[in-house]
């Protein structure tokens, strides 16, 4: 049996029918909250004097536990299971985003203005200024999300199909919490050069790139070639969405725990795209002491297979993850599950800092450590404090589209991290409130002033 939380990732509706008699519905939750399934609504759905039919949906922390707790109702006495519907696959059958047309087309006027003949008078004003394709169509306000499926979630390698539903749940995103339309573009390789030359010849329709779920090393070059290459924000969310998020959370820790982000020891444990981004923004947000930490243990100088990205932050002190944490004032996970003890955390100074955030199993359970850390977060969401990108991106790419910015820059990054920070209010702050919700209808808002604002200052807005 898993020893996680809940969760409603891992949500079923089971329909099951039991006599008509009192006390029935109560053997099944009995059934249900011994196993240590999470109830939400119950609701009846057919009733005779005879028989009650009712649904009830149960949160379970597994694809065994859901089994587990499944197999113990379908053996009560006198209760059939009808059926049982995973609530996460429901959700997703047929894709879960669409498109929609913005004006209707009522009569022949209408469908001679938006397609032809009219539509020819827009072609030629493009074709005249070519500016005028951010006026006159989608471009303004439309998001490319490209993947080659290399590094789906911390699912690993699965390729362009299996990474389509994370796309389109991306998409959704853009468009609930900022109001960009994003398409999902899941290509069938993973070669640098072909990556890039496929993101320069669709550029055309977008105004923006949102890269997602590319390998480290690889995911480095192609951002860096395409911001080269094409004069349209690209954005590597795994890189600088999660660093964004992470320095937001960070200042409202330190403010909890009265250190300087300059005199703090920071250890990041995960080398890949998101730890080297996390250190760099850091470090532009004035952290002078990081030790990275990947598989082998420390980023030492004295290894010789570090990579260029390794390199840059290769220190003189060798060593394992567990030395790396002794004394340290804050500890970032961005790697796999279970791998910081609660004697590692114990190793470090007074008032640490512990952000865990490994997705779905943290580096170390938040409840194993509850009275050892001054401030703790994860990934997750039904944990406090959920460093989630979707506090970033949205804003982020609503304000580099309505300032029509050429590219983005750290200071747009470090000025969206502050600008989500200040969200919590000093009377708000405590330990497990360092970052606002996800569902905070300010957020977008303020990172799009923020980005906006930054963009001006750095010389990249057209607008």
């Amino acid at each position: 049996m898993t020893n996680l939380t809940p969760n409603s990732s891992f949500s079923l509706t089971i329909r099951f029918q039991v006599p008509n008699r009192p006390g029935m519905l109560a053997h099944v939750t009995k059934a249900i909250s011994t196993l240590g399934g999470s109830m939400g609504q119950i609701d009846l759905i057919e009733q005779t004097r005879q028989i009650s039919i009712r649904d009830i949906t149960v949160d379970c922390a597994s694809t065994e536990h859901a089994e587990t707790i499944v197999d113990a109702v379908k053996v009560l006495p006198d209760t059939k299971v009808i059926n049982v519907y995973d609530r996460t696959f429901n959700l997703h059958r047929g894709g879960k985003i669409c498109i929609q047309s913005r004006i209707p087309l009522r009569g022949q006027d209408d469908l001679a203005m938006a397609y032809t003949p009219g539509v020819g008078r827009i072609c030629n004003a493009i074709a005249r200024n070519p500016e005028e394709v951010y006026n006159l169509t989608v471009k303004q306000n439309m998001v490319a999300i490209v993947t080659d499926g290399s590094a789906v979630l911390g699912l690993g390698n699965l390729g362009p199909e299996a990474a389509l539903p994370v796309m389109e749940g991306k998409a959704m995103l853009f468009k609930e919490f900022a109001g960009v339309d994003a398409f999902p573009i899941c290509l069938a390789t993973q070669d640098t050069d072909e990556i890039v030359e496929t993101v320069k010849r669709i550029a055309p329709v977008f105004g923006g790139v949102n890269l997602e779920d590319i390998a480290a090393p690889r995911c480095f070059e192609i951002e860096a070639r395409l911001q080269r290459e094409l004069n349209i924000p690209i954005f590597h969310d795994d890189q600088h969405g999660t660093a964004i998020v992470t320095l937001a959370a960070l200042f409202n820790a330190l403010k909890l725990v009265k250190k300087a982000m300059a005199d703090v020891q920071i250890v990041i444990n995960g080398a890949g795209a998101a730890g080297v981004a996390i250190a760099r923004l850091l470090q532009k947000a004035g952290a002078q002491h990081i030790v990275l930490c990947d598989s082998k243990g420390i980023l030492s100088q004295e290894r010789t297979d570090l990579t260029t990205q390794k390199r840059e932050f290769a220190v003189s002190k060798a060593g394992k993850l567990a030395d790396a944490m002794q004394g340290a004032d804050i500890f970032l996970g961005v790697s796999a599950p279970g791998v910081v003890t609660p004697e590692m955390v114990r190793s470090m100074a007074k008032d640490p800092i512990v952000f865990a955030m490994a997705n779905p199993i943290p580096e170390i359970q938040p409840e194993l450590v509850t009275g050892d850390v001054a401030v703790m977060a994860t990934g997750r969401s039904d944990y406090p404090n959920q460093i989630n990108n979707v506090l970033a991106f949205p804003g982020i790419f609503r304000g580099a589209l309505d300032c029509r910015a050429e590219t983005l820059t750290t200071t747009m990054f470090l000025e969206a991290a502050q600008a989500i920070a200040d969200l919590v209010k000093p009377s708000e702050l405590n330990r497990e409130h360092i970052v606002p919700s996800v569902f905070d209808e300010r957020v977008a808002t303020a990172v799009s002033a923020a980005v906006q604002r930054a963009a001006r200052h750095d010389g990249v807005a057209r607008n």
